[in-house]
Order: C-alpha cells, then sequence, then structure tokens
C-alpha cells in the first residue's frame, strides 16, 4: 500500500510539472494587430502568435502609417504591420519568445520592432539567415534588446 501511495504521488507530481512547463504563459493575453489589407504575411504572423497562445484581433486599415506615427516608431525600425499587446507596441515580425521577454521583464519602453521583413521570422516565408536583431524603442530612440 505504502507502494502505490508512492506511486500515485509521483505519478501527480510528473503530471503537474508537465502541465506547468507546456502551458503557455500568454495563454489568453489580447494583441490587436494593425494590416494593411492587402497584406498575406500578416495573416501569417497573426497564426504564429496564435499558435503561441495569444488572442489576437487582426484590424486591417487603409492608413498603417498613422498607426506608426502614434506610437513613435522610427522609420527604420518599420516593418508592414503594428500590434499593440498588454500596452506595448510590436513592430514587425517579431518572434514570440522576444514578446514573452518584454512581458515579463516590463522594461521601461514603448514597445520593441524587428524591422523589415526577415526571411524566417515569424510569419515570413524562406529560411533564416543569421540572427534576428530586435530593438526597443523608447521616445523614438532605439536600442537592442536581444538577438535570437
Amino acid at each position: 500500500m505504502k507502494n502505490l501511495t508512492i506511486g500515485i504521488i509521483a505519478l501527480v507530481v510528473v503530471v503537474a510539472g508537465f502541465l506547468i512547463f507546456n502551458s503557455s504563459s500568454v495563454s489568453g493575453i489580447h494583441v490587436d494587430m494593425y494590416k494593411s489589407p492587402t497584406c498575406g504575411c500578416c495573416v501569417g504572423n497573426a497564426g504564429v502568435l496564435k499558435q503561441g497562445g495569444y488572442e489576437v484581433n487582426v484590424i486591417p486599415t487603409d492608413d498603417i502609417n498613422s498607426i506608426k506615427l502614434k506610437y513613435n516608431i522610427p522609420s527604420e525600425m518599420q516593418s508592414c504591420h503594428t500590434s499593440v499587446v498588454s500596452g506595448y507596441f510590436v513592430e514587425g515580425h517579431v518572434p514570440n519568445e522576444a514578446i514573452e521577454k518584454l512581458l515579463s521583464e516590463k522594461p521601461e519602453v514603448d514597445g520593441i520592432a524587428l524591422p523589415g521583413m526577415p526571411s524566417g521570422s515569424a510569419g515570413m516565408p524562406g529560411y533564416k539567415n543569421g540572427e534576428f536583431v530586435i530593438y526597443a524603442i523608447k521616445d523614438g530612440k532605439y536600442s537592442e534588446f536581444m538577438r535570437i
């Protein structure tokens, strides 16, 4: 009987650990993604976010530049779409790993960006060609946030 109890306790600990470490820490976090109505890669990025556990609301707009101006995103940091999550902007095809770091560390920045549309980035076709440099942006000034 004692061995059975120990076995059941061990099983419960293993299952609980599996559930804790394999559950998404972002489950249910809402993302508004602003994109041009004709952009297909943005839809791919929304799919990657959804796979990561985010709730994504895609908002087509004919004036994506007004969104970038609103969030003071420098032109050299811009990409094809801008998302807003938990008070931060996320510009472009930023990997979920970088967004999770942003949300867990909560730095004093306005948002993060992966400029352009790099091949192999979240939602973009092709193969990754080197590290992605993700930038933190505060008041229109940017610095390296992380490399993936």
